[in-house]
């Protein structure tokens, strides 16, 4: 396992979803849960909130004064293999029609655990070409302010 220093590969990296929200917003709340592993992930996007900028122009003072405004959480778009019969695919596609917020766990290769809860806003199969593997995009809205990352040991 890499040190804390040391960059790592995204290999070995799994993500896994629950039906049951963590009972807080804590670290050991979210590691309480059970999670069902996503099958198949090829791509797993990227998660982290994004600030907007607001840009102040002050006539007096000739500068553009720069601060943040509102904030958004992200939408992790997920890539995988179309698998039907896969147990974290099937919670996927129920998660789909349901406007319920989900619990996610995402578990890196040096052990750091990243949690929060999102709705699966998209889920469309790709076909492709004769030369390729039928896949699937999953959208993974993330709810503001559910974002916990839990640092190795």
């Amino acid at each position: 396992m890499p040190g804390a220093t040391e960059a790592f590969t995204a290999a070995g990296t799994t993500i896994g979803m629950s039906a049951v929200l963590p009972a807080s917003l804590s670290a050991s709340a979210y590691a309480a849960l059970t999670y069902t592993d996503i099958g198949e992930i090829t791509d797993g996007g990227s998660i982290g909130r994004t600030y907007n900028m607001v840009n102040h122009l002050p006539l007096s003072k000739r500068g553009v004064v720069k601060l943040k405004g509102s904030f958004d959480d992200g939408t992790m778009t997920i890539q995988a293999a179309f698998a039907p019969g896969d147990a974290g695919q099937v919670l996927i596609e129920t998660a789909i029609d349901d406007d319920a917020f989900y619990a996610f766990e995402i578990e890196l290769q040096d052990g750091t655990k990243i949690y929060f809860q999102a709705q699966v806003s998209s889920a469309p199969v790709n076909i492709g070409t004769a030369d390729a593997v039928v896949g699937t995009t999953f959208n993974v809205s993330v709810k503001s302010g559910t974002i916990i990352r839990v640092l190795p040991a």
